[in-house]
């Protein structure tokens, strides 16, 4: 593979992600589950952003409150004085992300942008705290990240969206497909629909053009075995402990 072209991606592979902080005990995309990774040796944090109705930018994957806190509502049309007040697992309080990139100088962040009013807040906030080889900035819309490229140029970390998934797919089918310059990974289901998306040719094909391959979200061991016998250069998991167990036996740990 070709050597990585941005400093977010300068840790020996397999990358270990902690999928929302480790999502599996209830208390997702909290301080608490981030801490409780960090403890566990992660470095590397998927997490997603909301901005709220007047432009704070929150940890958290819904766009309503309603599914995992003891609150109700749609960020974004609530305050930041309201939405404070929610507890996830009615425990544990949102926390902003910034709060979570003062805390955790030391991770790498994985960002989900939700919602188009969370890009350019997420933006100014990267470059507040100089956090441009921190953060990667995913989402499933391939226009979000290519503005969010075009916006703050190489020094940002983006993955693909679903169409540029779709066109590294097709190029390793040896269909022409184009694709968005200036992303450093693909970050992709293993199936989609029941149809594979990760397979060997798709991991040469990224790997020859420089890309990293990161699969989400995977729990189970065997499946996390396969992927990395496979050659995929990251995994995010709601089974924290189980991923460390797996690449610890294969003394891929780091």
């Amino acid at each position: 593979m070709k050597p990585s072209r941005h400093p977010y991606l300068d840790h020996a592979t397999p990358l270990a992600f902690a999928h929302r902080g480790g999502a599996a005990d209830g208390v997702e995309n909290t301080a608490a589950a981030f801490r409780r990774a960090a403890t566990a040796g992660y470095r590397y944090f998927e997490t997603d952003v909301h901005s709220t109705a007047d432009g704070r930018l929150v940890a958290f994957h819904d766009p309503t409150l309603d599914r995992v806190t003891d609150a109700t509502g749609r960020i974004s049309a609530l305050p930041w004085s309201e939405v404070r007040r929610a507890r996830v697992g009615g425990t544990e309080p949102l926390p902003l992300f910034e709060e979570l990139l003062e805390e955790f100088p030391e991770a790498r962040w994985n960002v989900d942008v939700k919602a188009e009013p969370a890009l350019e807040p997420l933006l100014e906030l990267i470059h507040r705290t100089d956090a441009w080889d921190r953060v990667c900035v995913g989402s499933f819309s391939e226009a979000r990240v290519a503005r969010a490229h075009r916006l703050a140029g190489p020094r940002l970390a983006t993955s693909y969206g679903v169409r540029g998934v779709l066109g590294l797919r097709l190029r390793s089918y040896g269909i022409p497909a184009p694709l968005r310059t200036g992303a450093v990974c693909a970050q992709v289901p293993e199936r989609q629909g029941g149809i594979p998306v990760v397979d060997a040719r798709f991991v040469r094909t990224a790997h020859a053009l420089g890309l990293q391959v990161h699969v989400w979200t995977v729990n189970e061991p065997q499946r996390m075995a396969a992927l990395l016998d496979l050659g995929v250069d990251g995994i995010m998991t709601d089974h924290i402990e189980t991923l460390r167990t797996v690449l610890s036996e294969r003394g891929a740990w780091a």
